[in-house]
């Protein structure tokens, strides 16, 4: 496959130069190899603060139990469900980078999906912890789980929505952490033989005994593609159990059937806006500009601003079902919206998922770094302040107007989501440390047909029409990791 030469249209996947299979190794080993640089320490010390944050507001939460969050009668979920749901949304990614574009055999996904596989299992766990911790009683929290008898006569309510996000996040969890590792096993088996000492001991354990043969890739391969079928389905069930929470109930603002593709499509959304926030550091941070090239980068953005349209497409559809109904306590909830206490809240909400992801229709902010990592960061605000919407302005209207209520929430409640938060972050520069965060194995797959010293062989040896090599050199203006003086030589 890396023996066919590309497009010289096509915008380079790999840039710098003298780039070999040694070098790749080299490039993306070195933080995993050597002593860490002090912005890992400053982003590493700043998380594992906030990790700190989030076991004392957890410890606090189970032994005084949950009225140390806001809640009351009329609002019972708020903060907890809002940051369950908005984690689940940015775990989506992970899969969909890798798993679908792997079936659809896209080349571009070959460096930045081990980092979204890994961003997806930190997610998740966020998740789950939000759900240990408003179930109330966390010391029962396997109650949910369909165990057999021996642990008495325990009957699994499958009526109840605890039960359909405990198996949804379980089933998408395993299938995701299989995926991930197995995707890693010959980078590790690459670190192993670089390795001495003890620590040649532990990454030989965890290589599962890779030895590089042809039946070893050809299994890999397999396997790979057999996972990656199963794993596609979970981008849509998961997020659609997760919606059906909501959708099942008769309350004003949840009971409608555009919830499962509205919330896929949102989490799809806030994932590869995570991804975004996620990459831009690492590149940076890690010196992996050659790699994660503006091709990558111009990609995400583009699935950020169509997945941002049709979320904003799903919010005037529930606009138009809410006054089509005739339903009074449904047009009043979106009304509510706008005109209510929490209008700020809903101006947060639409301002940021539909108006600000539009400026990616311009290439200039396409491929501007800095405002491409402002843009991600806006997006997971604004798809958290949707789920807040959805959560509770639905709930603090109810049908009575005596059981109106606010919500108010308590430092518990924001230091529970601020910890999460670094819990994510603590996870994932540690995981930066210890494994390597580009897929080396799939990206030297590439170096033959996707690189920019391909590319400069192509022009160099006369295999392409002057129109064409300009529109090329031209394409690379918005590189960062390209120095135009050699293109002026060739």
């Amino acid at each position: 496959m890396s023996s066919h030469n590309e497009s010289i249209l096509r915008e380079p996947l790999i840039t710098g130069k003298d780039i070999t299979y040694a070098k790749i190794t080299d490039d993306v080993l070195w933080p995993v190899e050597n002593k860490p640089n002090r912005a890992w320490w400053i982003g590493f010390i700043v998380a594992a603060m906030g990790a700190c944050l989030w076991l004392f507001a957890v410890s606090y939460t189970f032994w005084n139990g949950i009225g140390a969050w806001g809640l009351n009668k009329t609002v019972g979920w708020a903060w907890d469900i809002t940051g369950f749901v908005w984690w689940v949304g940015i775990g989506h990614a992970g899969t969909l980078i890798s798993a679908v574009l792997l079936l659809f055999r896209q080349k571009w996904r070959n460096s930045i999906n081990r980092s979204a596989e890994a961003m997806t299992i930190f997610a998740v766990i966020c998740a789950a912890t939000y759900v240990v911790s408003h179930m109330g009683r966390p010391w029962l929290a396997y109650w949910p789980l369909p165990l057999p008898n021996q642990f008495g006569s325990l009957w699994v309510n499958f009526n109840s929505p605890l039960v359909w996000d405990v198996f949804a996040i379980s089933t998408y969890f395993s299938v995701s952490l299989v995926f991930w590792y197995v995707g890693l096993l010959p980078d590790i088996a690459t670190i192993r033989d670089r390795a001495t000492g003890l620590k040649r001991r532990i990454y030989s354990i965890l290589s599962f005994g890779w030895t590089g043969s042809v039946k070893t890739w050809q299994r890999f391969e397999t396997v790979s593609l057999i996972l990656a079928g199963v794993a596609t389905p979970l981008v849509l069930s998961v997020h659609t159990i997760v919606s059906m929470d909501f959708a099942t109930s008769l309350i004003p603002g949840w009971h409608t059937t555009i919830f499962p593709p509205y919330f896929v499509a949102g989490a799809i959304f806030s994932g590869f806006a995570m991804v975004q926030t996620l990459l831009l550091v690492t590149r940076k941070v890690l010196g992996l500009e050659n790699y994660i090239t503006m091709f990558h980068i111009e990609s995400m953005n583009k699935i950020i601003v169509l997945t941002g349209s049709i979320v904003g497409v799903a919010y005037l559809s529930e606009f138009f079902i809410a006054w089509y109904s005739g339903v009074e306590g449904e047009q009043y909830t979106f009304l509510h919206r706008f005109t209510g206490p929490y209008w700020w809240a809903g101006c947060f909400m639409y301002g940021c998922n539909v108006v600000m992801p539009q400026l990616f229709w311009f290439k200039k902010i396409r491929t501007n770094i800095a405002i491409s990592w402002c843009l991600s960061i806006v997006v997971n605000i604004g798809m958290w302040f949707e789920r807040f919407v959805i959560i509770v302005l639905s709930l603090n209207r109810d049908y009575l107007p005596s059981s109106w209520a606010m919500f108010y929430p308590t430092w518990v409640d924001i230091s529970v989501f601020v910890g999460s938060i670094g819990v994510f972050f603590t996870l994932f520069l540690l995981f930066i440390r210890v494994l390597p965060s580009v897929a080396m194995a799939e990206v030297r797959l590439i170096l033959k047909s996707s690189s920019e010293q391909a590319k400069k062989k192509l022009m160099k040896e006369g295999k392409v029409n002057e129109a064409e090599a300009e529109y090329y050199v031209e394409s690379l203006n918005a590189y960062d990791s390209v120095e135009q003086a050699d293109y002026v030589k060739i």
